[in-house]
């Protein structure tokens, strides 16, 4: 076994509460593509990241849900499964640890794979809600019409006809669950990073702040480099899933 396998599983070992942040490279092994990478979706087009804004959605609702559909058709069938990396931190979690998963990703592997503190970042695809009286609808629902709308019925007798909004984070929505991944950082005893490149806003702002927490240890595991990389304890340039693997060899 290579020596960064051995001290990441000594790392593991010796944490009882783990704060985890995932990115796309979390779901690539499972066939879910990086829209930021290079030949990604969003390079290919970069007017789509304006019609994935909240705004765009305020403006043309009709013509919004079938460009979204469109763009995460691959993620809204449902067929993609957890992998290796996926399992392996909800298998912390019945080892004892207290594990928390903070996510990018809006496919719901983590909680399919069976991790309970699931921590949706970006939202989920797996849902959308009545703007006006906040009734959640499922996927099966969600997929049904091309245009998905709210059919409660009021006190009135009335459906309420309303366009659904996703419950994806849209370009001009806020990023969810930030206090609770700073509080949660505060309480760990390790801080895994696994297939993320913290380019972004407010993520990229998350390896600073655990820096600065006394006796929190932290790992990196991302296929490329970061330039947070010299912030970490363990560096490890792999595939996870590939890596995990190994290390239950």
């Amino acid at each position: 076994m290579r020596r960064e396998a051995e001290t990441f599983l000594k790392l593991i070992e010796s944490a009882r509460r783990i704060t985890v942040l995932t990115g796309a490279g979390m779901s690539t092994e499972s066939g879910i593509p990086d829209f930021r990478s290079a030949g990604g979706i969003w390079t290919e087009d970069m007017s789509r990241m304006e019609a994935m804004s909240l705004d765009y959605y305020e403006r043309y609702p009709k013509l919004f849900w079938p460009k979204f559909k469109e763009l995460f058709q691959m993620k809204m069938t449902g067929s993609y499964q957890p992998n290796a990396g996926h399992l392996y931190l909800a298998d912390l979690e019945r080892q004892g640890k207290e594990v928390k998963v903070f996510t990018q990703n809006i496919d719901g592997l983590h909680v399919k794979a069976g991790s309970r503190h699931v921590y949706e970042l970006h939202g989920s695809i797996q849902t959308a809600a009545c703007p006006k009286c906040g009734t959640r609808y499922g996927l099966e629902y969600i997929l049904q019409d091309e245009v998905p709308r709210c059919s409660r019925v009021n006190e009135k007798g009335r459906e309420c006809g309303l366009i659904l909004k996703t419950d994806v984070v849209l370009f001009g929505d806020a990023v969810q669950h930030f206090d609770t991944l700073f509080a949660s950082l505060d309480q760990s005893d390790l801080l895994l990073v696994i297939g993320t490149s913290l380019e972004v806003a407010p993520v990229r702002f998350v390896p600073e702040e655990a820096h600065g927490i006394p006796g929190l240890k932290k790992i990196m595991i991302n296929l490329d480099e970061t330039d947070d990389d010299y912030l970490f304890d363990l560096v490890i340039h792999r595939k996870v899933a590939e890596f995990v693997k190994e290390i239950n060899g």
